[in-house]
């Protein structure tokens, strides 16, 4: 854990840096799912006429639809319910993974454990004494409910006439420089204008006619 952090290497090589959530959001995401739940319920019950055998096949359906609506949306949906995503949660395997059926429905079932004795007391207790947040669910199943992180916009780099390369460059190279210029707003422009000079091998040029001459060549070969 590093600043809330943790970073987790995945099986092919790929660092990924994740946010576990907290108590509240948890809390406030399982607030909403269990507010859908009761709107479904009356809304069945109001619609499904009176009689011994409807009522049982009522309770039946409800019950299937408690348990299944959290491990179908885990498995199907992302990891998310309608109340983590709207809390932007999401549900991983300890590894980062996206959850399967085993470790959904394991969280699921251990979350009666996690209510006792009440008000979710005994989850609430795990999770201020784990430092990933997980509740007694969580630790059998092996997931982690996380924030997910929304992707940053890159800016475009400004618009330029295209030049053509005076050498070919590789796909590092060219990642190099079209990254240069979606960072360029972030940049004093005395700091571009080295950077323009040290690319002299490449433009012919210095200063700010190589930061110029470097923007053609990026419009040249992302276009």
């Amino acid at each position: 854990m590093l600043d809330g952090r943790l970073s987790l290497t995945t099986p092919e090589g790929v660092r990924l840096l994740l946010t576990p959530a907290g108590p509240f959001l948890r809390a406030t995401a399982m607030l909403i799912d269990y507010l859908i739940y009761v709107m479904v319920y009356s809304a069945l019950v109001t619609m499904v006429p009176a009689g011994k055998m409807t009522q049982g096949i009522l309770l039946v359906v409800l019950f299937v639809m408690y348990w299944g609506y959290p491990i179908l949306c885990e498995v199907y949906w992302g990891g998310r319910t309608l109340g983590k995503r709207a809390t932007g949660l999401q549900v991983v395997r300890a590894n980062g993974l996206p959850v399967g059926w085993r470790e959904s429905t394991l969280r699921n079932l251990l979350l009666f454990a996690d209510l006792l004795p009440m008000c979710y007391l005994t989850g609430l207790i795990s999770m201020m004494f784990d430092s990933r947040f997980r509740r007694i669910g969580d630790i059998v199943a092996g997931t982690l409910v996380i924030h997910v992180e929304k992707p940053a916009t890159r800016p475009l780099p400004q618009a330029a006439a295209p030049l053509p390369l005076p050498f070919p460059l590789n796909a590092d190279q060219q990642r190099t420089l079209t990254d240069l210029f979606e960072r360029e707003a972030r940049l004093p422009a005395e700091r571009m204008h080295e950077l323009g000079t040290i690319a002299e091998p490449l433009t012919g040029t210095t200063g700010e006619a190589s930061v110029e001459r470097m923007r053609g060549y990026v419009a040249g070969f992302t276009q």
